[in-house]
Formats: C-alpha cells, sequence, structure tokens
C-alpha cells in the first residue's frame, strides 16, 4: 500500500496557527467493500483488527481516490515528523426542516449572499451542507472556493465598521437558526468515556492480542502455571490504565461542564432582548452584558461600553484588566489589523470573568460572539489536552527496533524447526506448535510487566514524597530531561509584588529613600497624589481588586476607595466617578479627595499608563507611571536627575523591579474624551522611583543552583511582565551575574516596512538592529569580554516570539539554543515554545500551576502541575507541596527507573536468547537423532 493520489483530491486543512494536516479524498467501493468483508471472515477477525492499528490502510483497501468535492470519505495526514494518519466520514447537515418553518427558498437572501462562508457552504437548490469533524472542529465544504474550511468564527476579513453595521442590531430569527444547525452548539463537551470502550482500546493494544495468542498457545501444550501469571499481570495492568484514563475522564469533564449551562441575554434583529442558554449562542449573535461576576461562554468583541475582565484562566496572572470597544473605523482593513495597540484588549476570552461592566450613555454593554465552543480560547486549551502531540522518546524506539530484530531471528528459527520437525515425521499440530513456540521465546511475553518493575518502585517513592502519577510510563521519561521550563509566578515566586520603598526627587536629585516598613506615611504632595490615584484598581463588593503592584502601591499611602454618589457634584466629574480619599486620621493632607476622570491604561508595548484626575477643590492633573526610561523620555530634561541612570542601575542589578512616577498640570477648560493621549503625555515633571521586589519562594534557588551544577538548562515562561521576570531570573541564579541579558523585540510588517529584529543588551540599553534581510545576531561582538558559550541570554516576549516564528523561522533555533526567558507567554505560544525546544533535541519537562500552563504541561514530556485544579488535569505529575522542590526528586526516580528499565530489558533478551539457544539444541538434537532412527528400523 502506498500513498497513491490522485491531482485535484489533496488539500491543507487549516487547524489553527500552528498546525496543518493534509486531507485526501476517497470514494467508498463496493466491490472492495466485499472482498475486505470476505477477508475480515476468512482471517477469523484478524483483517478488522490491523485496520483498526491502520486507520489508511482500511481507507486504501475499501475505497478508490477521488476529488475532495466527490469524497464520502476523507484521510487525514498530519504534516508533522510522525505523520499520522485518521479516516473521517463525510456527512451531511439538512436545512430542509428550517425551510417548512421560516419559509427558506434557495433564492432566499440569507442563502444566496456569497459574502460569508456559512452562504458558501450551502448547497443549492437541495439546501443542504456537507461536513466533516476533526479533533472537535467543525469543517464546512465552501463550494465557491472547493475546499473544507473551519466554522464557528467570524471572518477575519471583517472591518470595525462592518461588524458594528451587520451585527451591531444582532441577528434574526432566521440567521441564528441556520448559523446554530451548521455551526452546531456552542458547547466545549467532553464525554466521560465508558469503562467497556477504554477496556476494548487498551485490550486490542498488539502487545496484548500477542500475550493472548501465547497465553493460548501455552495452555495447549499444558504450560498452564506460566500462562495464568501472565494473565494476572496483564488483568492487573489493564486494569490500572484503564482507571487512570478514567479519572482523568471524569477530572477533565467536571473542568469543563459549568460552561454549558450559563444564561445569557442576547439582543434579536427583531425579537429584542432574551434570555437564551449559551449553548445556543453563534457567531454574530450580541451579547448584553448586566451585572458582575459574569463567567464568558465564548469569545465575543466588544462594541459598546466597557468591561474589567479576570484573565487568570489564560495569562497564569489573577489581574483585572479593562476592555474597551472596538472602535467604528471607515477604514475597510481588516479588524485586528486597523488598531495601533493589542486587539486583544477588545475581545472578552471564553473562560475569563467579567467581574465589572460599565455601560455609556446608550444604556447597554455589548458583545458580538466572535467564536464558539472549541473554536474559543478555552476550547483550545481543552484541545491540547485532549489531544496532545505525540511523543517520541527514544528508550520506546530503540525498544521497538530489538523487538523486530527478535521477530527477525523468531522467523529464522520458525522456518528452521519446521523443517526439523516436518522431515522428523512429527503430528503436523506438533510441528505448528513447535515453530510458534519458537516466537514467543524470542519475543518474551512478560517484557512489558518486567518493564513496568523499576517503574512501579519508583511511583511508590514518589508517593512517600507527595509526588503523584497518572502516568507512569512517563518516570522513565523523567531520567532523560535536559531542560526544564518553569512558570514564574506561584512556582518560581510567591504571588505578587512587595513594595520596599520610593526615592523622590526635587530640583537637587534624588532623596534619601522612604521606606514604608516603619509604618511612617509618605508626605503629602505630587508623588504621594501619584501613588493614590496612577492605577487600574476596581471597587468590587467593597474590595479592592486590580494589579498587585498598583494594589500595593495604593495600600501603602493608607488612602480609601470610594465610589462617587449622586450627590458629588464637581465640574466635569461624571457621576459614580472612582474617588480616592484620604484616611479621615490624615490631618496633614489639604484635599478631601482625588477624582479619576479617565484612563489611558497600560501596555506592555507602550511600557506605561497615565490618568487624567481632579482635585476635589483643587488642580486638574495627569499622571503616568511606567517603566523608568519610558517616563523619563516624556519629562522636561531639567526635571531628571542627573544620576538618574546610575541610580537605577543601583536597584535593578540588585534584582529590584523599579517603576517611575511623573505628572503635569492640565487645562480645566477641556473636556477629558477631547484631549488625546499624545497631548497629555508631553512636557511631565518628574516624581521619582517606586521600588518593589517579587520575593522568590525559598526553595527556588537551591534548586535551580541543583539543576544547573548537573547540567539540565532552567527556563522561565511566564504570562507576567518581561522586566520583572529578568529580575526574577537574575535574582534565582537562573541567570548568573556574570552572564549578559539580551532582550530580544520582533515587530511585524507594517505598510511599507518590513519585519524586523531588535536587540538589547539590557545592562548597557545599547540597540542595534536588523531587518528581514539581516536576520543574523553577532554575539561576539556584543559580549566581548566573556566570550564563551553560555555568557549571555536571550529574553523575549510572546509577541516577538509570534513574529519570529512567522519571518524568522530560520533564526528561531539559533535564539532557543539560549533562550532563558519568555514573557507575555499565551497558553498556546507556552505550548509553541515547549513544541520548539523539543526540535531541538531537548527531552523538555514543564512545571506550573495555572489553567494557562495546561498545553505547555500536556505537551511537554513530563508535565509537573504544583496545583490540584486545572493544570492537575493535563500534566502527568502533580506536586502536593507547592514549590519545586519535586522537580530533582522526580528527575532522581526517573533515572533509577530507566537503569532499572534497561537492566530488566538486557536480562528478559538475554533469558529469551539463552531459551531460543535451547530450543534449537533440542531441534537440532532432533535432527540427528532421525537417522538413527531411520537405520534401527
Amino acid at each position: 500500500m502506498g500513498d497513491h493520489f490522485e491531482k485535484g483530491q489533496h488539500a491543507l486543512l487549516n487547524e489553527g496557527e500552528e498546525n496543518e494536516m493534509e486531507v485526501f479524498g476517497y470514494r467508498t467501493h463496493g466491490c472492495r467493500q466485499a472482498l475486505c468483508l470476505i477477508g475480515s471472515i476468512l482471517s477469523f477477525g484478524i483483517l478488522p483488527l490491523v485496520f483498526y492499528w491502520r486507520p489508511a490502510w482500511h481507507v486504501w483497501s475499501n475505497c478508490v481516490p477521488c476529488s475532495l468535492q466527490e469524497a464520502d470519505v476523507v484521510l487525514l495526514r498530519t504534516t508533522d515528523e510522525f505523520q499520522t494518519y485518521s479516516r473521517k466520514k463525510v456527512t451531511w447537515i439538512y436545512l430542509s426542516a428550517l425551510s417548512s418553518a421560516f419559509g427558506l427558498t434557495p433564492d432566499h437572501p440569507l442563502i444566496t449572499e456569497e459574502e460569508y462562508i456559512i452562504s458558501r457552504a450551502i448547497r443549492k437548490p437541495d439546501l443542504k451542507v456537507r461536513c466533516i469533524k476533526v479533533q472537535k472542529i467543525r469543517y464546512v465544504w465552501n463550494n465557491l472556493e472547493e475546499q473544507f474550511q473551519k466554522i464557528g468564527s467570524l471572518e477575519d476579513w471583517l472591518s470595525s465598521a462592518k461588524i458594528h453595521l451587520r451585527f451591531g442590531s444582532g441577528l434574526t430569527r432566521e440567521e441564528q437558526e441556520i448559523r446554530r444547525l451548521i455551526c452546531g452548539p456552542n458547547t466545549i463537551d467532553v464525554e466521560i468515556t465508558p469503562i467497556w470502550k477504554l477496556l476494548i482500546k487498551e485490550v486490542l493494544n498488539p502487545f496484548y492480542i500477542f500475550q493472548l495468542f501465547s497465553v493460548c498457545l501455552w495452555f495447549s501444550e499444558d504450560y498452564k502455571e506460566y500462562a495464568f501469571a501472565i494473565i494476572i499481570m496483564s488483568i492487573i495492568s489493564i486494569a490500572l490504565t484503564v482507571y487512570d484514563l478514567r479519572e482523568q475522564s471524569v477530572k477533565l469533564h467536571r473542568l469543563v461542564e459549568s460552561h454549558n449551562s450559563i444564561t445569557v441575554s442576547v439582543l434579536g434583529r427583531k425579537d429584542g432582548v432574551q434570555e437564551l442558554e449559551s449553548r445556543f449562542l453563534v457567531p454574530g449573535d450580541v451579547l448584553i452584558l448586566t451585572g458582575n461576576k459574569v463567567q464568558m461562554p465564548c469569545d465575543a468583541l466588544l462594541i459598546d461600553g466597557s468591561c474589567v475582565v479576570d484573565e487568570g484562566m489564560l495569562t497564569g496572572e489573577s489581574i483585572p484588566v479593562t476592555k474597551t470597544p472596538l472602535p467604528k473605523l471607515d477604514s475597510s482593513a481588516p479588524w485586528k489589523t486597523q488598531s495601533e495597540a493589542d486587539y486583544k484588549r477588545h475581545v472578552l476570552f471564553c473562560g475569563t470573568e467579567v467581574i465589572q461592566v460599565k455601560a455609556t450613555c446608550s444604556g447597554n454593554v455589548r458583545a458580538v460572539v466572535l467564536q464558539t465552543g472549541f473554536n474559543t480560547a478555552k476550547g483550545d486549551l481543552v484541545r491540547s489536552i485532549l489531544y496532545p502531540k505525540p511523543m517520541n522518546f527514544k528508550l520506546y524506539r530503540d525498544a521497538i527496533r530489538f523487538l523486530l530484530c527478535l521477530i527477525g531471528t523468531a522467523t529464522i528459527g520458525m522456518i528452521y524447526t519446521l523443517c526439523v520437525f516436518v522431515l522428523n515425521g512429527e503430528p503436523p499440530e506438533e510441528v505448528v506448535k513447535k515453530a510458534l513456540d519458537v516466537i514467543t521465546i524470542a519475543v518474551p511475553p512478560a517484557l512489558p510487566a518486567a518493564l513496568t518493575t523499576g517503574i512501579i518502585y519508583a511511583q511508590r517513592r514518589l508517593k512517600k514524597r507527595g509526588i503523584f502519577c497518572i502516568s507512569p510510563q512517563r518516570i522513565n521519561v523523567c531520567g532523560q530531561l535536559n531542560l526544564v521550563c518553569f512558570d514564574k509566578t506561584g512556582t518560581l515566586t510567591r504571588d505578587g509584588l512587595d513594595l520596599w520603598g520610593v526615592v523622590p526627587c526635587d530640583r537637587n536629585g534624588f532623596q534619601e529613600v522612604h521606606s514604608f516598613v516603619s509604618g511612617k506615611a509618605l508626605p503629602w504632595g505630587p508623588l504621594c497624589a501619584a501613588m493614590a490615584s496612577c492605577h487600574s484598581l476596581i471597587l468590587l463588593d467593597g474590595n479592592i481588586q486590580g494589579d498587585p503592584l498598583d494594589l500595593k502601591m495604593f495600600e501603602a499611602t493608607a488612602w480609601e476607595m470610594a465610589i462617587s454618589g449622586d450627590d458629588f457634584h464637581i465640574k466635569g466629574v461624571p457621576a459614580h466617578a472612582m474617588v480616592v480619599k484620604p484616611c479621615k486620621t490624615d490631618s496633614q493632607v489639604p484635599v478631601e479627595g482625588i477624582a479619576i476622570l479617565h484612563q489611558f491604561p497600560f501596555s506592555s508595548a507602550l511600557q506605561r499608563m497615565t490618568v487624567i484626575v481632579q482635585e476635589v477643590g483643587g488642580d486638574r492633573l495627569a499622571f503616568m507611571k511606567g517603566a523608568p526610561e519610558r517616563v523619563a523620555s516624556f519629562c522636561y530634561a531639567e526635571t531628571v536627575p542627573a544620576s538618574f541612570v546610575s541610580e537605577l542601575q543601583i536597584y535593578t542589578t540588585q534584582g529590584f523591579r523599579v517603576i517611575a512616577l511623573a505628572y503635569k498640570k492640565l487645562e480645566t477648560d477641556h473636556h477629558t474624551t477631547a484631549l488625546t493621549r499624545e497631548k497629555v503625555e508631553s512636557d511631565l515633571i518628574f516624581l521619582g522611583l517606586l521600588i518593589l521586589e517579587n520575593r522568590l519562594k525559598e526553595e527556588t534557588k537551591p534548586v535551580l543552583e541543583e539543576l544547573i551544577s548537573a547540567r539540565i538548562r532552567t527556563v522561565m515562561i511566564t504570562g507576567d511582565n518581561l522586566q520583572t521576570a529578568i529580575t526574577v531570573a537574575r535574582t534565582s541564579g537562573m541567570v548568573s551575574e556574570s552572564q549578559k541579558v539580551i532582550l530580544i523585540e520582533a515587530n511585524e510588517t507594517t505598510g511599507s516596512s518590513s519585519a524586523s529584529i531588535s536587540w538589547t543588551l539590557v545592562e548597557e540599553k545599547k540597540h542595534i538592529t536588523y531587518g528581514n534581510q539581516n536576520n543574523y545576531i553577532n554575539i561576539r561582538e556584543e559580549v566581548s569580554e566573556n566570550g564563551k558559550e553560555g555568557s549571555y541570554h536571550f529574553a523575549l516576549s510572546g509577541k516577538s516570539f509570534h513574529v519570529i516564528s512567522q519571518h524568522f523561522s530560520s533564526l528561531l533555533p539559533k535564539i532557543l539554543i539560549n533562550g532563558t526567558i519568555f514573557a507575555r507567554m499565551s497558553p498556546g505560544q507556552k505550548s509553541s515554545l515547549v513544541e520548539e525546544f523539543q526540535k531541538l533535541d531537548y527531552f523538555v519537562g514543564m512545571c506550573g500551576d495555572g489553567a494557562n500552563d495546561c498545553g505547555a504541561l500536556k505537551m511537554a514530556h513530563v508535565g509537573i502541575s504544583l496545583s490540584e485544579q486545572e493544570a492537575s488535569v493535563a500534566s502527568p505529575f502533580t506536586s502536593k507541596t507547592p514549590n519545586i522542590e519535586c522537580v530533582p526528586h522526580l528527575i532522581k526516580e526517573g533515572r533509577a527507573a530507566l537503569v532499572t528499565s534497561f537492566c530488566m530489558f538486557k536480562y528478559m533478551a538475554l533469558y529469551s536468547m539463552i531459551q531460543r539457544q535451547t530450543a534449537f539444541q533440542i531441534t537440532s538434537f532432533c535432527s540427528r537423532i532421525w537417522p538413527l532412527q531411520l537405520l534401527l528400523g
């Protein structure tokens, strides 16, 4: 059988940014099916078993190649090194039920418009849609472009104006029903696999089939004791595997079941606002968001009003994020490319929690459903757990090769045995038994049980240390680890930041550090006002919530936060504005409070945030907070102390996180919405530096030192800020004092400029930029005084990683060889990074504690969860102790189990060879005694 594919029947099926599958069309052939049925009967069920193990053979035997348009069966092949085949039946979705209810005809406007994939998928005049379902995602046949396309998402080409115009008022009832039928329900269904299915799947493993054959043979030879021993060991092994798989299935089902039973308010074009179960949502529906603490059941695009969202499920950082509405621009460019800032600031992701909504003058907070079901951010996370990429572990590859050698030797021995016993005149049944015996001797059926001996003992020792394992076979892999990736927050460090102090400045330069440890309050002034008001904190159920940095800064002022009531009347201050007030005991503060009028939110690209505030009975001011160099660049030069660079270096080299503050006075005759960010963020007065520390867990540094001394690479992958990650890497010893950190920044293609990479020596802030034509880095030139390998580390963000993967793929392996710090990484990017390390022949371990780590934990050779929540579902190992001490323990036990497995393999192989030699000697003796028997008559 070969890849006999005809022209026109082959295409690529895009599964996402990273995954592609080749799809081949086939048509079922009656004669071939009949021949395969006869073959199945004559082979006593062996042929269907072979087809079960090899889906491609099943398709090639039963079907004939054809174009995808005519196919009723498709064969999918992954484009990775494994080239795994899978078989899918093409099914039909019929719209005939809707034609009677809504009078749908082939001439209906919803059917004839060919702008959207849904309309292009409907075949006229019989109103039906061809589709396939691959890894929980539905693909429909696009009749115009003649290819399968993913359904369940709004089209990427839509402009912001088109989204507002076409979907802003909701969908009609007919549109909703058509989309429900074609896109499928908005559910993330993970069914609990029945035990009988798990049992059948496990029993049909080729090795268990071989064991069954061996046991039957031994019983026929009255070799019962050994046969019973093998049966008992196999039953125990199967039972434990089925139990583990069932537990994982139940855990994952419980994790997602609440997602499918959320009640939402949906705006219809003609029907108005209706209460609806979330499973009925379709792309293009308009959600009305009301109240707080709302779990998002889909990915949605905010078009009116603003929201504060907890994206901890995606980033691992439980920091409220402000979402702003998609602006209505006249440009025809796709909506994702229209905004200068990250388009994700307009998107509410599935699985995240909307903790506060703020309506505009229109009265409603509206969001257009962008993606449903497994197409969503949460769905993608669950799919990464359900369908991990297969592992290519060298021990198992070599084991299979060795078994094939044994089978080859056994085949020769079987032929020799057949010849000898046939010539010796033995009965046919005895000849067959003796020949088959040679196979069972050469390939010992007890080999799997013997190989798991070391694993079982290692698992027991791990359990005593509080490390639990749901995939015992991975213990062997632990012994091969040579690179371990760590999440930061909650894994390497404690949650949150601690405020160490503040360094005020005046015209004479920096003043003495004001420490908050003593409990002494910061004197009133612009610096105190900046710390009290320049943040994105919110008040929810009487509790202040927000970024840990903002929270620590605000708490240090000992001020209070409140929402202004209806009786709060100040010119230019909207009703129900956020107001910060000094505590009642503080009589030195001359203002009653500060109202926060407008925020320019923090952006990692801009490295700053700005607020416009109004002092009660005082001035209107603007405060800026951000990276010291960026803030200083917006200030009058004379207000920035001459010792700015040296002072900053003192704190950064000690591992502190440093934030700068600045301010300016504003005219009160301008409305806040009329002020642009560029106008507000200019001609500022520098106020001083805020010094924070991200404290490590006590166990972090010794463990990292132990791993590094054992020549095991350590890498940090975090959703947190890049500067914080660099600081933690230095403090923890992941990057030593003598080593340099090179910051890599990559920018997308914009207009006429091509994609480019720039890098900066973090200590010297020296920039070097290369465009697409010069994609190389001369490390010797930049790290001249310490040119040996490993004297530098690369640090980059998720955005830069994505750009490099897309535009500088040849450079990526070179960066990863010395890449140590990866910040602002999304869950998908974490998984991709782990996969890229694996391509470089690293055995990768991943240690994390959040839902955002699930994909990477599943993708890694060894995933270690420090939490019993979502991460433990995806991870083979879970540690009861929430620190990284478990990592070296796991590697040590893995190496011990690996050595035991090697020894058992050698023993069983030697045992079978000795047994085979004995069998050959008996056969040889029979061949010599046979002529003697003839002579003696």
